[in-house]
C-alpha cells in the first residue's frame, strides 16, 4: 500500500488553516454503488440472524456498503457512512460490523442497522490497515496499521456507555493518555490527546502487542482468541498472545512484505502471502515453514481458505485468483481479472473477488467440494521457488482459467482519475476510470453535461471562458468522487453577478457570494431541523440562550434584511439545490477530535460541531468581508494612437463587467475634448465600487444620449495582451 495524502489532508501545505475545514463529497446519480476501488469484503451467513445472507464491501470511496444475497443474486441494501477517507478492512464480530480506515479510527455498526456507527474508536497514529477477531470469542478484535502499531479490542468493555460525547449520534472511545489526537482533518498531532466533550478520558485502553517498527498489513487469529499472527514490511510472521500483547515467536523465511495472513481454527497453523510472490505453510507448533506455494508471477495480497483448512484461494497483482490443494500441492487457476485483487471472501461455493475496480465480483468456487475444481483439468504444480513460477509463465506454459465469467457481478461506479476546475469556478470537467468526460456543477452538486469518450484536454480548452474569479475552493478526487473542501476566509472571496445566474428579478449589480450561497444549499436540511427544534423547545416554555442571536451591530447581507421573520437558509436559490435523490455528503471536524462524515438529508439539526464560521454564515448571515476591490491601470497598448487617459490608479469591484471598462475609456477619450461647445466633467473621477461611475455613465446616458453614445464603442481592451472586449 503506497502512502498519499488523506482526504482533507494538508500536511505539508504552506498555508496554515486555523480554523476547522468544511468538505462537501460529491456522490454519483446512484448512490448504492461504490465509485471506488474495493479494499475488503465481510461475508455474513445470516442463518442464525435472518432469512438472508449478507456480504459487505467497503471501498475506497470511505463507505461500507451492505448486499443482501438471495438466489444467486446481490441487491442493495444499505450503506455505512462515517469514515473519512479509506475503509481498509472489515470484520463481522456477532451482529456487529467492525471497520478500519486510513482515518486512523476504526468504526462499529449494528450490521442490520441503518448505517449509524454506534461508535468511533481511535488509537493509531497512522492509518488502520488490517483487522482480525476471534470467531468464537466476539468480543475480541486486533488493529494494526502504518504506524507500527498493533492493539487488542476487548469491544465489551470498549462499547460501554460514555457520557454523551457533542458527536451527536456517535460516540467516541478516546485513547486514553498515550495516543495522539486528530487535530486536523486526518491531521496527526502527536502533542496533544484526544478527551471526550468533558475534557475526561474515557479510561479504557486496548492492549498493545509491541514490537513491530514498521508497517503492519496483515492479521490473523484463531476462534478462541488465544494467538495472535502479525506480518508487514518487516518481512517477518511475528506470533502473539492477544490476552497479554506478549511475544511468543518470530518466524522468517519471507523475501518481502508480508500481505496477507490466515490461521487455522486451532491456531496450530499458519498462511502467509507475500509481495515475493510466494505462500507459506507454518506450523506454529514446530516453529518453522513447512510447505511454500509458488503459483503466482507477483505479489500475494489475498488469501481464503476452505472451512477444512485443507484449500487455499490465493490472489494478488497479477489479477489472478489459483486454488491450491495444501497438502498435494496441486494447483489450477480459478479465474483471472482485469484489475489486481485485494481481498477474498468465500460464501459456499462462490469466492467474492474485490480489486481495484468499483465493482465486486463472484466467481464459482466449489468451494464445499473444491476437489470438483481440478477434475476440470488445467491443474499444475505448485513449485517451491518464487522464480520457478515466473519463468514458467515466461515460457508460454501459464496455465489456462477454468471459469471465463463470474457467475455474479455487483456493478460500482467509475471512479474520476482527473478533473479540472473551469474558469468559473462553478464548472469541473473530470474524467473516470471508463474514459468518460462530464462537466460537473459544483455549486449544486450534479452533473450538467456528459460529453461521453472525447479527449479531456480538447474539450477543456471548448469550455475555457474569459472570466477571472477567485480561486474560493480546492479540490481531490481521492475518495474517487469529488471532494470540495471550503477554509475561511479564503472561500468567501468570490462573487458572482445574480444575472448571470439567471436569479429572476434581480437586480442588475446585485452579487452573489458562491461560498455562502453553496453552504445555505448543503445546510438547508439542519438549518429547517435546528429553526424546528428551536421552535418546539420555545413552544415549551424554554427560554434561548441567545446564542444563536446575532449582535445588534453585525453586518447583514441585503437578503437577510429582506428575509422577514424567517431564516435566508430556508430560502435556496435554484443555482445551489443539491439533490435529496443523491446527497453529498459533509466532512468535518469533531468537537472531540476527530473528523467525521453524514449526508446533508440525515443532518437532524443537533449537530453542534460544524464549524462556527460556516454556522454564522448559514444563520446569522455573517461572513469574513474581505477587501472587495483591486486596483489596475489604462495605458495604451504599445504602438496605439490613443492618449492615456489617466494617470493614477484606479479601483473597481474584483467582479466587474468588462463592458463597463470600455465604455469607461470611451467616455474619457470623449469626454476631454469639447464636444458641442464644452465638456462633462462628472466622470473625470476612477472607478468606484456600488454605484460606480460606471453605472452613473449609464444612467446619465439614457437621459440625454450624444451623437457618439449612439454608436457602438470603438475600443479594444487588452489584458495580459489577451483580447478582452471589442
Amino acid at each position: 500500500m503506497h502512502r498519499v495524502g488523506s482526504a482533507g489532508n494538508t500536511a505539508g501545505s504552506t498555508r496554515p488553516r486555523k480554523e476547522k475545514r468544511f468538505t462537501y463529497v460529491l456522490n454519483d446519480a446512484d448512490a448504492k454503488k461504490h465509485c471506488a476501488g474495493i479494499n475488503c469484503l465481510a461475508y455474513l451467513n445470516g442463518s442464525a440472524f435472518s432469512t438472508s445472507d449478507y456480504l459487505f464491501s467497503g471501498s475506497r470511496d470511505g463507505t461500507l456498503k451492505r448486499w443482501e444475497l438471495n438466489n444467486g443474486d446481490a441487491s442493495f441494501s444499505g450503506t455505512f457512512e462515517s469514515h473519512v477517507d479509506w475503509v481498509n478492512d472489515a470484520i463481522i464480530v456477532g451482529e456487529k460490523l467492525v471497520s478500519c480506515s486510513s482515518d486512523t479510527t476504526l468504526k462499529v455498526w449494528n450490521c442490520f442497522s441503518e448505517g449509524a456507527c454506534t461508535r468511533t474508536l481511535r488509537q493509531h497514529s497512522d492509518y488502520v490497515i488490517c483487522l482480525a477477531a476471534a470467531e468464537k470469542n466476539s468480543n475480541i478484535v486486533a488493529s494494526g496499521g502504518l504506524g507500527g502499531e498493533v492493539f487488542i479490542w476487548d469491544l465489551d468493555a470498549a462499547l460501554a456507555p460514555v457520557a454523551k460525547s457533542v458527536d451527536a449520534k456517535e460516540d467516541e472511545v478516546p485513547n486514553g493518555n498515550s495516543g495522539p489526537a486528530l487535530t486536523t482533518l486526518c491531521n496527526v498531532n502527536s502533542s496533544s490527546n484526544i478527551a471526550s466533550s468533558n475534557g475526561q478520558s474515557h479510561g479504557y485502553n486496548p492492549i498493545a502487542a509491541k514490537g513491530h517498527k514498521d508497517s503492519v498489513y496483515a492479521l490473523a487469529m484463531n476462534d478462541t482468541g488465544t494467538l495472535l499472527v502479525s506480518g508487514g514490511t518487516e518481512k517477518v510472521v511475528r506470533v502473539w498472545d492477544p490476552r497479554t500483547g506478549s511475544k511468543k515467536m518470530k518466524l522468517r523465511g519471507h523475501t518481502d512484505n508480508i500481505r496477507t495472513l490466515l490461521l487455522d481454527s486451532t491456531g496450530r497453523y499458519c498462511l502467509s502471502g507475500s509481495s515475493d510472490s510466494m505462500i507459506r505453510l507454518w506450523d506454529l507448533g514446530q516453529q518453522r515453514c513447512v510447505h511454500s506455494y509458488a503459483v503466482h508471477t507477483d505479489s500475494v495480497w489475498a488469501l481464503a481458505s476452505t472451512p477444512s483448512f485443507g484449500h487455499v484461494y490465493s490472489g494478488g497483482r497479477d489479477q489472478s485468483v489459483y486454488l491450491t490443494d495444501l497438502s498435494t500441492r496441486e494447483s489450477v487457476l480459478l479465474c483471472t481479472n482485469e484489475y489486481p485483487i485485494l481481498q477474498l471472501s468465500l460464501q459456499d461455493d462462490t469466492i467474492w473477488v474485490a480489486t481495484t475496480d468499483s465493482s465486486v465480483y463472484g466467481w464459482p468456487a466449489e468451494g464445499r467440494t473444491p476437489q470438483k475444481v481440478f477434475e476440470k483439468g488445467g491443474s499444475f504444480l505448485a513449485g517451491n521457488l518464487s522464480f520457478s513460477r515466473a519463468r514458467a509463465s515466461l515460457e508460454g506454459s501459464a496455465p489456462v482459467p477454468v471459469y471465463k465469467e463470474p457467475s455474479l457481478v455487483i456493478p460500482g461506479v467509475p471512479a474520476i482519475i482527473q478533473h479540472e476546475i473551469m474558469n468559473n469556478r462553478r464548472h469541473v470537467l473530470t474524467k473516470d476510470t471508463a474514459g468518460s468526460v462530464k462537466l460537473w456543477e459544483i455549486t449544486r452538486g450534479s452533473v450538467i453535461e456528459d460529453f461521453g469518450k472525447v479527449s479531456f484536454e480538447d474539450k477543456k480548452k471548448e469550455l475555457f471562458e474569459m472570466v477571472s474569479i477567485p480561486a474560493w475552493f480546492t479540490m481531490d478526487a481521492r475518495l474517487g468522487c469529488l471532494s470540495v473542501h471550503l477554509d475561511t476566509p479564503q472561500c468567501f472571496s468570490a462573487e458572482i453577478y445574480a444575472v448571470d445566474l439567471n436569479v429572476s428579478g434581480a437586480q442588475e449589480d446585485l452579487k452573489i457570494n458562491l461560498a455562502q450561497e453553496t453552504l445555505r444549499g448543503l445546510l438547508v436540511h439542519w438549518s429547517k431541523r435546528k429553526q424546528k427544534s428551536s421552535s418546539h423547545s420555545l413552544s415549551n416554555g424554554d427560554s434561548s440562550s441567545g446564542k444563536d442571536i446575532p449582535p445588534k451591530d453585525s453586518p447583514r447581507s441585503r437578503s437577510e434584511v429582506d428575509d422577514g421573520t424567517e431564516n435566508h437558509a430556508t430560502h435556496v436559490l435554484p443555482s445551489f439545490e443539491f439533490s435529496t435523490v443523491s446527497p453529498p455528503s459533509i466532512i468535518t471536524e469533531g468537537s472531540s477530535g476527530g473528523p467525521w462524515r453524514k449526508r446533508i438529508t440525515d443532518l437532524d439539526g443537533t449537530e453542534g460541531d460544524l464549524p462556527w464560521w460556516c454556522v454564522d454564515c448559514v444563520t446569522h448571515n455573517r461572513y469574513p468581508k474581505e477587501n472587495t476591490k483591486c486596483g489596475f491601470y489604462l495605458h495604451p497598448a504599445e504602438g496605439s494612437p490613443a492618449p492615456n487617459i489617466t494617470q493614477g490608479k484606479l479601483s473597481a469591484p474584483r467582479i466587474l463587467r468588462i463592458h463597463k471598462v470600455a465604455n469607461y475609456v470611451v467616455e474619457k477619450l470623449v469626454l476631454d475634448k469639447p464636444l458641442d461647445g464644452g465638456s462633462d466633467g462628472t466622470f473625470a473621477m476612477g472607478l468606484s465600487s456600488g454605484q460606480s461611475q460606471l453605472s452613473a455613465l449609464d444612467s446619465s446616458s439614457r437621459i440625454g444620449l450624444k451623437p457618439w453614445q449612439k454608436l457602438k464603442p470603438c475600443v479594444e481592451i487588452l489584458c495580459n495582451n489577451q483580447a478582452s472586449f471589442f
